[in-house]
């Protein structure tokens, strides 16, 4: 179900809580939210639509194909080469912010089926990733 996009900077600003199975159904509500907005949005975190557990979807772009992706729980263990840029985001109102990004990351997650899982990202997709797992920690960009 599409949800509604939250703008509260306090809200979004807090640490998302470990998803569960019980969550799967915000997994899914959070993908079709990501796809209404898919002419100016890559990816989403839980707290975007109002709850907050470390929940993220985005556009994968890794593969041959690109394709949506769910994940619960996403840590990233690794990174490697940093680098500057500018981001916006959906939930937030003002001009592109810069941060710092990392070309490669290796990340922990855990599937819609409660599997965990280690994948290697980079580039684009790596940099979405980064966003909204800062999301879930309570970064603002």
């Amino acid at each position: 179900m599409i949800k509604e996009l939250m703008h509260d900077p306090l809200f979004l600003a807090g640490k998302s809580e470990i998803a569960t199975k019980e969550d799967v159904s915000v997994a899914y509500d959070l993908l079709d939210t990501l796809k209404a907005h898919k002419d100016r949005c890559v990816g989403m975190a839980a707290n975007m639509i109002g709850v907050k557990k470390r929940i993220i979807a985005f556009l994968d772009e890794s593969g041959i194909f690109p394709t949506y992706t769910i994940m619960l729980n996403p840590v990233i263990i690794k990174k490697e080469l940093p680098y500057h840029t500018q981001e916006s985001c959906l939930s937030l109102l003002g001009a592109p912010k810069k941060c710092v990004r990392y070309k490669k990351i290796r990340l922990s997650y855990q599937t819609v089926d409660m599997q965990k899982r280690e994948k290697d990202y980079s580039d684009w997709t790596a940099q979405i990733i980064q966003h909204e797992v800062d999301h879930c920690n309570g970064v603002l960009i």
